[in-house]
C-alpha cells in the first residue's frame, strides 16, 4: 500500500505543469485546437478568449504558421474549403468550415464578394437580391472565419443614396499598428450625374465606429482604363495598394494608401509593363513586393491556351525603387485560359489558380500537381488569410478632428 501511495503521489507531481510554461506550449498549438481546448478546463477558457493571448498567438502564427487559401462558393447553398499551400500536395492539408461557424444567415444572401483579407479576417460584400436596375444593395461584413466571429458594418453616411455608394472605385482592408484600428477604405473618383473628377477619400475606423472623409487629397485617380470593375486593394507593409490612372501624371500608376500617416503616394510601375496584358495583379513573392502578369496565346486546340507568366520584384520598398523582372515562365501545359497566380511557396513554387481549380508550378514552370475543389459550377471567390483568435476592437476612441 505505501508503494502504490508513493507511485500516486509521483504520478500527480508529473502532471502539474506552470502556468507560464502551459502559456507557452498553447501559443505554438493552431487555431482549430485551441478553439476546441476551450473545454478542458474554465482557466483555458478564459486564456484562450483572451485577447492579449489572441494577439501573442497571432504574431507567432505569422513568423512559424502558413497562411491559407479559402475557397468559398458565392452563391447559397454555400461550401467552403481552406488549404494550407505550404503542405506537400494540395490535398494533404485540407479543411472545410462547416455551418460557418455562427455564421449561418451567410446563406441567406444572393452573392458574396471578398474584398480585403487582414489579421485573419476578411472583409466581405454580401448582396442581397433587393436591385434598382443596374444596381446592387450589399451588406458590408468583417468575418474571421477561423472562429466564426463576424460584425455588420455601416455604410457611409457621406454616401447620400444608392447611386453614390455605386460609383466607388477603390476599396480597401488594413490594420493601423499604431491606434490598434483596423480600417475600411474607399476612394470615388466621379460624381453622381456628369462624370466630372470629384475625389473623395473615405475610412471607417473599428475603434472610433464611424467614417471620415480625409479631405484635401492631393491627386485624382480613376480606375485603370478598360476597367469597368472596382479594384480590390492589396495589403502590404501597412499599406494599400491599388492599380489606377492618374489624372495629374496622366499615365498608369500604382497609388498606395499608407493606414498609419492616412496619406496617399504613387508607385511607378515597370518600364516593361504593358496595360494590354491579358492579367495582372500585385501579391507577395518571396518577401518583397511584386508585380505578376500573364500573356496568353492561343494554341491550336480550342481548350489549350500556352502562357507566359512574368514576374517583378521591388527588392527595396521606396516609392522611387526600381522593379527588377526575376521570372518569365512558360506554361504550355495548364489546360485553362484563366489561370493567374495567389501565392508562391516558400520553396519558391507558384500556386495559381483557374475556375475551381488550384494549380502549383515550381519554379521552372513545370506542373507539379493540380486539384480541384466543389466544382459545381456556381461561381466561387478565393482569399489568402491567416488563422487567428483574433476579435475586433471595442468601441474606446472617436476620430479626432483635422
Amino acid at each position: 500500500m505505501k508503494r502504490s501511495n508513493r507511485r500516486t503521489e509521483k504520478n500527480m507531481t508529473l502532471q502539474y505543469l506552470p502556468h507560464e510554461l502551459i502559456i507557452q506550449i498553447l501559443l505554438w498549438l493552431p487555431v482549430k485546437s485551441l478553439i476546441r481546448f476551450k473545454c478542458v478546463c474554465k482557466s483555458w477558457f478564459s486564456l484562450i478568449s483572451d485577447p492579449h493571448f489572441a494577439n501573442s498567438h497571432f504574431q507567432l502564427s505569422t513568423r512559424t504558421h502558413t497562411r491559407r487559401i479559402l475557397f468559398m462558393s458565392t452563391s447559397p447553398p454555400r461550401k467552403s474549403q481552406t488549404i494550407n499551400f505550404e503542405a506537400s500536395s494540395l490535398v494533404d492539408d485540407t479543411a472545410s468550415i462547416s455551418n460557418y461557424r455562427n455564421f449561418v444567415h451567410l446563406d441567406s444572401y444572393y452573392r458574396i464578394e471578398i474584398k480585403g483579407s487582414c489579421r485573419g479576417f476578411l472583409y466581405l460584400h454580401c448582396f442581397t437580391e433587393r436591385a434598382l436596375p443596374m444596381y446592387w444593395i450589399y451588406d458590408i461584413y468583417l468575418w474571421n472565419p477561423s472562429t466564426g466571429f463576424h460584425k455588420k458594418m455601416p455604410w457611409s453616411p457621406f454616401a447620400s443614396n444608392l447611386y453614390k455608394q455605386y460609383y466607388v472605385d477603390f476599396y480597401g482592408f488594413g490594420y493601423d499598428q499604431s491606434t490598434d484600428d483596423y480600417l475600411l477604405v474607399t476612394m470615388s473618383s466621379q460624381d453622381d450625374y456628369n462624370w466630372a473628377p470629384l475625389p473623395c477619400l473615405e475610412l471607417f475606423s473599428l475603434r472610433a465606429n464611424a467614417w471620415k472623409q480625409i479631405k484635401d487629397t492631393q491627386f485624382t485617380y480613376t480606375r485603370p482604363i478598360g476597367n469597368e470593375h472596382p479594384t480590390t486593394g492589396f495589403l502590404f507593409n501597412g499599406a494599400i495598394h491599388w492599380f489606377a490612372y492618374c489624372c495629374e501624371l496622366r499615365r498608369d500608376v500604382i497609388v498606395a494608401f499608407d493606414l498609419m500617416e492616412k496619406k496617399l503616394f504613387n508607385i511607378h510601375l515597370p518600364g516593361d509593363f504593358h496595360r494590354e496584358l491579358n492579367q495582372f495583379g500585385l501579391w507577395v513573392f518571396g518577401e518583397f513586393l511584386s508585380l505578376w502578369a500573364v500573356y496568353y496565346f492561343d494554341g491550336h486546340n480550342d481548350d489549350i491556351c500556352n502562357h507566359r507568366l512574368e514576374i517583378w520584384v521591388m527588392k527595396e520598398y521606396k516609392v522611387d525603387s526600381p522593379w527588377t523582372k526575376i521570372l518569365v515562365h512558360s506554361f504550355d501545359d495548364i489546360s485553362h485560359k484563366y489561370f493567374f497566380p495567389i501565392c508562391s511557396t516558400k520553396s519558391g513554387d507558384i500556386i495559381g489558380r483557374y475556375e475551381f481549380t488550384l494549380a502549383k508550378c515550381d519554379n521552372k514552370g513545370r506542373l507539379l500537381e493540380y486539384h480541384s475543389y466543389f466544382n459545381d459550377q456556381r461561381g466561387c471567390e478565393v482569399a489568402l488569410y491567416t488563422e487567428s483568435l483574433l476579435s475586433l476592437p471595442d468601441n474606446e476612441q472617436a476620430w479626432e478632428d483635422d
